[in-house]
């Protein structure tokens, strides 16, 4: 660092170091800036002078990826953008520790599970070793658990930190948040709350996903299609003249759960049977024949076997021509023990219990064998792959059983609301813009409410007991709340207001909803949970609408839409003015990287290999909303450009360049026309790149500046060399110092939200304070020069000619040019003659001539001195 003297901001000495090197930068630098709170958020502010970002919270239960180096270097730069153009940037951190992953570690690293029902334990710790069966592990109470998973998470998130600070993240690190802290619990419990009250939060006992590995139900946001093998099965129902009405079905397992069979009202061959009665086979039960213009006369027979429930187009005919409920798939995903009363039949009852208690698997393969010894198969079974429903985490396919569950309105069934959605969304700038269809074709594609309840141990708790009645039953229809100062509550651990846990279901008393919130449920309100929404209103009114929301293309449908609908809800805004969608890295074979495919890169060997700077210019170089290849071949060159801005800014300054010479008003001290050319680009270069930014199309600003730094050492400082030293008199290299000074100032500025560690270490030598406080550059008197700015570029192609004249000779660079013939266009003869003196000197060249052409810049015959003896 260059020393300073007291009392001063300017430093007394340029301090540059002999051998500059990227290695050791991110240490040095990460802990002066924590040291001195370079990236600190001011909360003594308001709302104009801030620009707050609503930052992903990752998982913290998880491993990290290059997945997260990429995406969040992207935000960053946006973020460091935004404090060099004078914002108080709001740049908090959270750590997502709310939800399945968290709870699968904890219980495996621990060897515990989570019982709601067991009592607290203030001194409880866990076995030193966890036992090897699950069903050895010890059952601790919600409370312990959580306190274990805040134990654990703060081991993961510290190494999450160290990643994050070594990547040069300018997060504030004193605005931290967990998803499962008290703050998180309150304001989530809270919200929900809220949402009851205003009516938009409803409990109702309805058809519901479900998966059976983890027995909860699944919101259609956390649905997805995987291909499977399966197979159509063709039988008859037999209508009341002995006619055979046949079906083909993938599900012949619930053929005892049919409640109608459903044709398009258009369909010929099924008109005459509507309204009509037939019976299933094996079981006798009789069911309607329905219209229904969702049928699909083209599929299979044509009409359809609708069951309760083997997907959601049977929930739609369900509800929508109103059948009744023969539900015989149990929440374990096996087949009902107690045959249905709509069985009556003794052949009906004996096919029945031969299904009772098997797996849907079981069950289909011992309906197929009981329909083939009846006689009633029609054909082979024919074979396809289709795609089946299941949990994004989920190892079984999805079933659909009905159950009482809480939802959130979310448009899925009021088209007021779906539209108000939609304009809600139209209120947020979406970068690139084309990612607003998916939010908006989300909500047009969704078919019900948001279902938040889970049936989990680990989360945060809904906050409602129900009173019980005098036989001991539950009354949902008048929920027990708790008031404010109780949050966040634990029902299952606590007893309800104006009870005592005495009377925890006991006739009279109450119970407590056993259910904890889906996570996006906690997660949708990052804005509300870091902005202290409900605990300090005062600075929620200076951060919200955040600026800015940073994340995948992956969770449009799930995290931001259902901050949308949150904020909706309320503050009746948009929670963000921005979103900035990320794209997914992909491998070299094109495919996204995930841990699940074994094809994920660890992110410390790369920024061990690399260095923070590469790998940010990798992260960088991509285009919001764009899928990028993970590419060495990108780290390896932004490595070398960090490289070059060291050791070309270390020749600028040992050249003589300081602090006095930067161009801050005043221009006049530059008179060369190649100076003036390289200042007239670089005023575009700064113009251009800011638009970039305010456009949030950081990589074009990348590259903007990029391509002129290149030209900057490749062809003007190899050009002025002679004349900094003082060769063409002190007005020649006062003009050159001058325009080095500046430049280099601007380009570690441009530079500055890309490759925080270089720029930072090469300010230090020569400037006081940090480079990321410093302001962004302006074009300020640059864009007032009359400069010819295409000058720089024919003088240094000229250059360039005779360098490679040199190199074919096989001698030297510096060997003399004793002469040479330079043919180009008239005006840039014109500039060549303005840049002669640098370019001889530059060139080692005696004599130049110049020749008009029509031609593009050729540089011809040249001699060159005889080589030295």
């Amino acid at each position: 660092m260059a020393e300073h003297e007291l009392g001063t901001d300017t430093p007394v000495t340029v301090n540059v170091p002999d051998k500059p090197a990227l290695e050791g930068l991110e240490d040095i630098h990460s802990k002066r800036w924590r040291e001195q709170g370079t990236y600190a958020f001011n909360p003594d502010t308001d709302r104009e002078q801030v620009y707050s970002i609503d930052t992903p919270p990752p998982t913290a239960s998880g491993s990290l990826h290059v997945g997260h180096m990429f995406s969040y270097t992207q935000t960053d730069v946006l973020a460091r953008y935004q404090r060099m153009r004078g914002k108080n940037v709001f740049y908090p951190m959270g750590w997502d520790d709310n939800g399945l992953p968290t709870e699968r570690r904890v219980q495996n690293y621990y060897g515990v599970r989570c019982d709601p029902t067991v009592p607290y334990d203030a001194d409880y710790r866990p076995p030193a070793k966890p036992a090897k069966n699950q069903r050895d592990f010890d059952v601790v109470s919600r409370r312990n658990f959580i306190e274990l998973c805040e134990e654990l998470a703060s081991e993961d998130e510290k190494v999450f930190e160290d990643l994050f600070t070594t990547l040069g993240l300018s997060v504030d690190w004193n605005l931290t948040y967990r998803t499962i802290d008290d703050n998180s619990r309150a304001v989530s419990q809270r919200a929900f709350l809220a949402n009851l009250a205003a009516g938009d939060a409803y409990l109702a006992e309805a058809p519901t996903l479900w998966d059976v590995t983890f027995r909860t139900a699944v919101a259609q946001a956390e649905l997805e299609d995987r291909e499977m093998p399966g197979a159509y099965y063709r039988y008859g129902f037999n209508t009341a003249a002995g006619e055979k009405v046949y079906i083909e079905t993938t599900r012949p397992e619930l053929l005892p759960a049919c409640v109608a069979l459903v044709a398009h009202p258009d369909d010929e061959r099924y008109q005459p049977l509507f309204g009509t009665k037939v019976t299933s086979p094996l079981f006798g039960v009789e069911v309607e024949v329905k219209a229904h213009p969702l049928a699909k006369p083209d599929k299979g027979a044509g009409i359809a076997m609708v069951c309760t429930f083997g997907d959601l187009t049977d929930v739609t005919w369900w509800r929508e021509l109103r059948l009744p409920t023969r539900a015989i798939v149990g929440r374990d995903g096996r087949i009902i023990a107690e045959t249905p009363e709509w069985i009556t039949s003794d052949e009906g009852k004996a096919n029945y219990a031969q299904l009772a208690g098997k797996t849907a698997f079981s069950a289909k393969e011992k309906i197929v064998e009981l329909l083939g010894a009846a006689g009633e198969l029609d054909g082979e079974p024919k074979t396809m792959m289709h795609p089946v429903n299941f949990y994004e985490k989920g190892d079984k396919p999805l079933e659909v059983v009905t159950s009482r569950q809480w939802y959130i309105r979310n448009g899925g069934r009021d088209e007021e609301r779906r539209a108000r959605l939609i304009d809600r969304g139209r209120e947020i700038d979406f970068h690139p813009a084309f990612m607003r269809s998916r939010y908006e074709n989300w909500i047009e594609g969704l078919n019900g409410d948001w279902l938040i309840s889970r049936q989990r141990f680990f989360g945060v708790p809904i906050p409602v007991w129900y009173p019980l009645d005098a036989a001991g039953e539950p009354d949902y229809e008048h929920p027990i709340l708790p008031s404010d100062e109780m949050l966040p509550v634990d029902p299952a651990a606590e007893p309800a207001p104006g009870y005592d846990e005495a009377r925890r279901g006991m006739p009279g008393g109450f119970i407590g909803d056993a259910d904890v919130l889906d996570t996006w449920a906690t997660s949708s309100l990052t804005p509300q949970i870091v902005g202290r929404w409900s605990r300090d209103e005062e600075f929620f009114g200076k951060v919200f609408p955040f600026d800015l929301r940073p994340q995948g293309h992956d969770i449009i449908r799930t995290w931001l839409f259902s901050s949308v609908v949150r904020a909706d809800a309320l503050q009746d805004c948009a929670p963000w003015k921005h979103a900035a969608i990320s794209g997914w890295i992909l491998d070299p074979d094109r495919k996204k990287m995930s841990k699940s495919k074994g094809n994920v890169v660890v992110p410390t060997d790369v920024l061990e290999q690399f260095g923070s700077d590469a790998v940010r210019y990798w992260a960088a170089s991509a285009k919001l909303g764009a899928d990028t290849a993970y590419e060495v071949a990108q780290m390896k060159i932004g490595r070398r450009l960090a490289i070059k801005l060291l050791n070309a800014s270390k020749f600028v300054l040992n050249l003589g360049a300081t602090e006095a010479s930067v161009i801050t008003g005043d221009a006049s001290a530059v008179t060369n026309a190649l100076d003036l050319s390289l200042l007239g680009q670089l005023a575009d270069v700064i113009e251009q790149s800011t638009l970039a930014f305010e456009n949030y199309d950081y990589a074009r600003a990348l590259q903007i500046s990029e391509s002129f730094f290149w030209s900057f050492t490749d062809d003007y400082v190899e050009l002025v060399k002679d004349r900094a030293y003082g060769a063409a008199g002190e007005a020649g290299q006062a003009s050159v110092l001058a325009t080095l000074a500046t430049t280099l100032d601007a380009l570690l500025r441009l530079f500055a939200p890309f490759l925080p560690f270089a720029t930072e270490e090469v300010w230090g030598w020569w400037r006081a304070g940090s480079v990321h406080r410093a302001q962004w550059p302006a074009a300020g008197a640059l864009s007032g020069i009359a400069a010819d700015k295409d000058l720089l570029g024919t003088v240094g192609l000229a250059l360039g000619g005779i360098r490679k004249a040199k190199s074919e000779a096989k001698v030297k660079q510096r060997t003399e040019v004793l002469s040479a013939v330079v043919t180009a266009p008239a005006a840039q003869i014109a500039q060549l003659r303005a840049g002669e003196g640098d370019l001889k000197a530059a060139g080692n060249a005696r004599t130049l001539a110049f020749e008009e052409s029509d031609g593009e810049l050729t540089v011809k015959s040249v001699e060159l001195a005889p080589a030295e003896a």
